[in-house]
């Protein structure tokens, strides 16, 4: 118990990291289940029509759901990708405008000083 209280500070980030690591891979194997099973079904549904269990009705109608779907799951990591882009972004322009504005002040101090 003392060990871990002293490894906190390495070994908290560490652990921390890892557990974001985690859950981005759950939702990455999820989202790409989630659009796999959407083809495979996709690819059933051409198979039956291809074999006349499906008529055409029936067979536009299922298709035209798979595929918006699969456009709507696209869209969706498409919109996560770029939120995740901004953050980062954000993050980067705050950092920078930070030392800026510290880099200014360090300038008006040297000048001000005799």
């Amino acid at each position: 118990m003392f060990m871990n209280l002293l490894l906190l500070p390495i070994m908290g980030p560490i652990n921390g990291i890892m557990w974001i690591g985690e859950k981005i891979q759950e939702r990455t194997d999820s989202e790409f289940n989630d659009q796999e099973n959407l083809h495979k079904q996709l690819l059933n549904l051409q198979l039956s029509f291809d074999l006349g269990e499906v008529s055409e009705e029936e067979f536009e109608s299922q298709e035209e759901e798979l595929l918006l779907k699969i456009q709507a799951l696209e869209e969706q990591y498409k919109l996560e990708q770029e939120f995740e882009d901004f953050e980062y972004q954000s993050h980067v322009l705050v950092g920078k405008e930070d030392f800026e504005d510290k880099s200014q002040t360090e300038k008006e101090n040297l000048v001000l000083s005799p």
